[in-house]
C-alpha cells in the first residue's frame, strides 16, 4: 500500500521548535524564505521515522538517532530523540547504550552492528567502507533496511549541522557587518595556479569525471514499482541509469524528500551564488574524504565561475584555500560546521558577515554545507567512485 503523501505544517516544524524560531523573528523569516528546504527537511524526518517503515523498527531507528546525536554531539537533538525513544517503547538497556555506552555494550548482536556502523559514519565517514557496510547484511539487516539506516545516519548528520548553524544565526541576530567591506573581501589576495579546463589532481582528489558503483543490489528499473519510477524521474534526469539513485530508491519516499531538499538547496535562484554553494560543497567533500562528490562539485564550480583556481587550493589544503577573503571565510565556516559543529557560534556567523555575506547567503551556505554532510556519507558508505577509462 502506498504511503499517504507527507504534508508540511509549519507549526509542527521540529527544527524551528528545537532552535526556538518563531514567526516574526529574524532567523525564522530568513529560514522560511527557503520554505522548500524547510518542508523537505521536515518531510525527511517524517519519512525516516514513519512507524510503518519496515526493516528497522521505530524504536531501533530512534535508538540510532539518540546514539548518533549524542556522539556528534548535539544536545538539543539528543534530548529530543531520547524522549521519542522512551515514548516508542525502546528497551531501557538499549537507551542506556545509546546514551552513554559503546556499540559493543548492546545485548543484541544486530543492534551492536547497527550502532557500530552508525559510529563510523558519524565520527569518520571515510571509515564506512565496503567491509563496514557488509557487516549489516551479515547481521541480518535487509538491503532496503540498509538504505533506511544509511539515509537515517546521513540525515542526522545534516540535521545536527542545520540546527547548530541556526542556533548560531539566532545568537548573531542584531550583529551588523564589520571589518573589511564587501569590495575588499572580493579582491584577489591568494591567487591560484590552475587554469580553466586543466585537470587537477592532489591528495587523491581530482576534478576529472568519475562514475560511482554501489556495493549492494540496486533496484532493477524493469521491475521497479510505479512509485519508485516516479521518484527516480523527480530526483535527477539521469537517475534511471545511476547506481546511486537506483540503490536509494529501495526506499522511495525517503529519496523523494532528500532529492527535494538537495535540489532546493543547490539550485534555488537568489541568495548565495550557485558557484559559492558549490565551493562550500567541495570544501565539505574534501574534508570528509569523498573523492566522488569533490569531483562532481569541483566541475560544477568551474562551469559556473569559469575558473578553477580555488579548487586547486581546496584539494591541496582546504584550511588555507580561497583566492579572496570572502572565499577564505566560506571555506573556514564549511570546515568548522563539518568538523566541529558544536563550536559554531555567533562569532562564526559574524566572520561571514564581515566579508559581506547577508543572512540569506549565510543560510544558503549552511544548507549546502549541511546537505553534503548527508551526500558524502551516502556516497562514501554505499559504494565507490570508478575512474572512467577513455575508449
Amino acid at each position: 500500500m502506498a504511503q499517504q503523501p507527507i504534508v508540511y505544517d509549519v507549526t509542527k516544524d521540529l527544527v524551528d521548535q528545537l532552535v526556538g524560531l518563531t514567526p516574526g523573528s529574524q532567523t525564522f523569516e530568513v529560514r522560511h524564505k527557503r520554505d522548500k528546504v524547510a518542508a523537505a527537511t521536515q518531510g525527511s524526518y517524517d519519512a525516516l521515522f514513519d512507524p510503518a517503515l519496515p526493516g528497522l523498527s521505530l524504536a531501533e531507528r530512534l535508538v540510532v538517532a539518540l546514539y548518533a546525536t549524542r556522539i556528534t554531539p548535539s544536545p538539543l537533538l539528543a534530548a529530543h530523540y531520547r524522549a521519542r525513544a522512551v515514548e516508542a517503547g525502546a528497551a531501557a538497556a538499549d537507551i542506556a547504550v545509546a546514551e552513554s555506552g559503546k556499540p559493543a555494550d548492546a545485548a543484541d548482536a544486530r543492534l551492536a552492528a547497527v550502532l557500530e556502523y552508525t559510529r563510523k559514519l558519524i565520527e569518520k565517514p571515510v571509515e564506512g567502507d565496503e567491509a563496514a557496510l557488509k557487516t549489516l547484511p551479515a547481521a541480518g539487516v535487509s538491503t532496503p533496511a540498509v538504505v533506511t539506516l544509511s539515509q537515517l545516519i546521513a540525515f542526522l548528520s545534516y540535521q545536527t549541522r542545520l540546527v547548530a548553524g541556526l542556533v548560531a544565526m539566532k545568537a548573531a541576530e542584531g550583529l551588523g557587518a564589520g571589518g573589511s567591506d564587501a569590495a575588499d573581501a572580493t579582491a584577489v589576495i591568494n591567487p591560484g595556479n590552475t587554469e580553466p579546463g586543466a585537470v587537477i589532481k592532489a591528495h587523491g582528489f581530482t576534478n576529472e569525471v568519475l562514475e560511482w558503483k554501489a556495493w549492494l543490489d540496486v533496484v532493477n528499473v524493469d521491475t521497479a514499482t510505479p512509485e519508485q519510477i516516479a521518484v527516480l524521474e523527480e530526483s535527477h534526469p539521469k537517475a534511471k541509469v545511476s547506481d546511486y539513485y537506483l540503490f536509494l530508491v529501495h526506499q522511495p519516499e525517503i529519496l523523494r524528500q532528500r532529492s527535494t531538499a538537495f535540489n532546493a538547496i543547490m539550485y534555488a535562484p537568489g541568495g548565495m551564488s550557485r558557484a559559492e554553494r558549490e565551493l562550500g560543497a567541495t570544501v565539505v567533500s574534501r574534508v570528509n574524504g569523498c573523492v566522488y562528490c569533490a569531483s562532481v562539485h569541483a566541475q560544477r564550480f568551474e562551469q559556473l565561475a569559469k575558473r578553477n583556481d580555488v579548487i586547486g587550493q581546496v584539494f591541496e589544503n582546504p584550511i588555507t584555500a580561497g583566492t579572496t577573503a570572502r572565499e577564505q571565510a566560506i571555506g573556514k565556516f564549511s570546515i568548522q560546521i563539518t568538523e566541529a559543529q558544536a563550536a559554531v557560534n555567533a562569532d562564526s556567523i559574524q566572520a561571514l558577515k564581515n566579508v559581506g555575506l547577508n543572512d540569506g547567503e549565510i543560510l544558503d551556505l549552511l544548507h549546502s554545507d549541511a546537505i553534503f554532510a548527508w551526500a558524502n556519507r551516502l556516497m562514501l558508505n554505499l559504494g565507490e567512485p570508478v575512474f572512467v577509462v577513455a575508449g
